[in-house]
């Protein structure tokens, strides 16, 4: 079978990586892909917006199978248009995608199906929603609406700040997606990440993860896409887990049949764990990134064959199994990420740092020029290692950072560190 994958992140060369080992899969195409795709397939100059001449590509390659990475095809509804001309996709349908392309969609549907999750209130206006504010306080979090390249979410610890998120989305500092706002309950606890494979009816657990967004260490900086994760999250308990499951992922599965949009793809729950339990933060309606690249090392089953059982609906007959490893990711990035970020600079010494046991690196911002593997974004490299703890991962991992030769990147020193602190009691 010839499979297809959209996207060129660190997300989607992870995704490469394990298509490209399913015996299932012949050719893997990757469109547009990234230096570290090229290893795993043929990247091809494709214009994923393009949706006929995707189509097209998909006809001419005899394509079984296309995988989208990235949240916005999704949005934008080119599983419908796969689909409608008999090519098999792997993700959900314009309107299930609403459970990412839309912050108050998820909101009010989990009011409906009683989801747990923080209380809310949406507003189309500045005025009301600075009357909002003024009223309950802070802490308080203020979303943009719509997809905003995951920074349309503020956490104000102050209502000054809490005044100006509001104020920057209603005066077009996320776009549309910034045309309506939620604001939201802030909830204390520790924040986890929880995958479900979805195929309409059945969802299976894929794996649990906790992310590092802020950009420096001890959790300081601004917010960014993510700096490192590990995997599984010591947090999520079989017991929370299997909890998950009951209250948020069946319900929402159940609630998206009854509306006559079913969900077929990943369903990536961000979650917070308070002393009430688990409660949904967000719906990804794909993998995570950085998530993806310490979920794929551990999934012992073969990736192409659960995506084609979840297309085909036929998830109550299948199995997952993974690894016992704990994977660790440590994400480089060029110096003023999340901010401006120059590109063009050289990277160096890959081969050395992939010696290290246990190690994988996942390209997700780089580019070629000429026989020079240059950065070409903001999140670069994602060095994962793998070992049978997460000190042992950290440990291997960042001997693996410190062998790569890029002075202009920077990463956090500290990824794992509530996993290391939980493993030593």
């Amino acid at each position: 079978m010839n499979i297809l994958l959209i996207g060129s992140g660190g997300r989607e060369h992870a995704l490469a990586w394990s298509l490209s080992a399913s015996p299932l899969c012949d050719t893997l195409f990757i469109a547009p892909g990234n230096p570290g795709t090229a290893e795993c397939g043929t990247n091809v100059a494709l214009s994923v917006t393009d949706h006929d001449a995707v189509v097209q590509f998909c006809r001419e390659h005899a394509i079984g199978l296309v995988v989208i990475g990235p949240e916005a095809p999704l949005v934008a509804g080119l599983v419908d248009d796969l689909k409608a001309v008999g090519i098999k996709a792997f993700g959900p349908t314009r309107a299930a995608a609403a459970l990412e392309g839309s912050k108050g969609f998820t909101k009010d549907l989990c009011a409906a199906a009683g989801i747990p999750t923080a209380a809310y209130q949406r507003f189309r206006e500045a005025g009301p929603a600075l009357a909002y504010l003024r009223g309950v306080g802070a802490p308080i979090v203020v979303k943009a609406d719509g997809l905003a390249a995951g920074k349309g979410v503020v956490v104000a610890m102050t209502l000054e700040d809490a005044q100006a998120a509001v104020e920057g989305m209603f005066s077009g500092s996320h776009g549309e997606a910034g045309a309506e706002v939620v604001i939201e309950e802030y909830l204390e606890g520790e924040e986890a990440s929880f995958f479900a494979l979805c195929d309409g009816r059945t969802a299976l657990p894929i794996g649990t993860a906790q992310d590092h967004k802020r950009a420096f260490d001890g959790d300081q900086g601004p917010n960014t896409g993510g700096m490192g994760a590990y995997s599984p999250a010591p947090i999520l308990t079989a017991d929370l887990q299997e909890r998950v499951m009951r209250e948020i992922i069946r319900p929402t599965l159940a609630a998206m049949a009854e509306r006559g949009t079913p969900y077929t793809g990943i369903l990536y729950a961000g979650l917070m764990i308070t002393a009430e339990g688990p409660k949904l933060i967000e719906y990804n309606v794909r993998f995570g990134d950085p998530e993806t690249q310490v979920l794929m090392p551990r999934l012992k089953t073969d990736l192409a064959a659960a995506m084609l059982a979840a297309c085909d609906g036929v998830l109550d007959h299948f199995d997952l199994r993974w690894w016992d490893d704990v994977a660790l990711t440590v994400v480089l990035a060029a110096k003023g990420y999340p901010g401006k970020v120059e590109t063009g600079s050289e990277i160096r010494e890959l081969d050395k740092a992939e010696e290290v046991v246990g190690v994988t690196i996942f390209h997700a911002g780089t580019a070629m020029s000429g026989e020079r593997l240059v950065a070409n974004g903001g999140r670069v490299l994602s060095v994962t290692a793998t070992a049978d703890s997460v000190a042992e991962a950290q440990r291997q991992a960042y001997r693996a950072v410190d062998l790569i030769d890029w002075p202009e990147g920077f990463c956090r020193r500290d990824i794992g560190w509530r996993a290391v602190a939980r493993e030593r009691g």
